[in-house]
């Protein structure tokens, strides 16, 4: 129940039509230095995300001033159906995968927020199956271009509530936030409210990016 109310409270800030919002069409971005890859959470509305990926990006183009940046919203339908997030797994590593040819000297960061954290454990191999809105991996990013994964920046992950954490090969490129209360990411968390506050975060992401970089 507070799941849902926590969900329903995140549809509320985009107000009465987010839950009708549609992702952008998949672009090829150009060979910038590094390509931001978001996730946003259920109904979030926003470009790469209102409440995560729209602020972590911009603190990364004012901490990474050497670099030049790129972003993709990874296109899926971020709701309550039963393949979304894997239609975001599947999204998220074929973007990666085109681009990494495309371009053989650029690097990501990948950022999920809520959902959009189910859809990036799975693309690194860490399922989400059994988490809300989760899902059983469907592709996982290949081993030639897990070297070029600088960072991994995660939100209101709900595979924590189940005890789980991204483990193995991007463990040290990972940070993983977690709001006292928010019970999507905490087994037993009762404030609703603290699922819908990372955006305090983005500045404390994007200094771990930039070190890893």
């Amino acid at each position: 129940m507070r799941i849902r109310l926590c969900l329903a409270a995140l549809s509320l800030v985009g107000g009465a039509g987010t839950a009708t919002l549609t992702a952008p069409t998949a672009s090829a971005a150009t060979c910038s230095d590094i390509d931001v890859v978001a996730a946003r959470g259920t109904f979030e509305p926003g470009t790469l995300g209102l409440i995560v990926g729209d602020p972590v990006f911009s603190a990364l183009q004012r901490k990474l001033t050497g670099k030049t940046l790129s972003s993709y919203a990874v296109n899926y339908p971020a709701d309550l159906s039963l393949t979304s997030a894997a239609q975001g797994n599947a999204d998220l590593v074929n973007h990666v995968k085109a681009q990494a040819t495309a371009c053989p000297n650029q690097r990501y960061i990948l950022v999920g927020y809520s959902q959009g954290a189910n859809v990036v454990d799975n693309s690194i191999g860490i399922s989400s199956a059994g988490a809300v809105v989760g899902s059983p991996i469907v592709a996982t990013l290949p081993a030639a271009v897990e070297p070029r994964v600088a960072a991994v920046l995660l939100f209101g992950n709900p595979i924590r509530a189940l005890g789980k954490s991204v483990t193995g090969t991007y463990q040290s490129r990972t940070i993983d936030f977690c709001a006292t209360g928010d019970p999507v990411c905490e087994n037993g968390g009762d404030d609703v409210l603290a699922h819908l506050g990372y955006t305090a975060d983005a500045a404390a992401a994007a200094d771990f990016a930039a070190g890893k970089v």
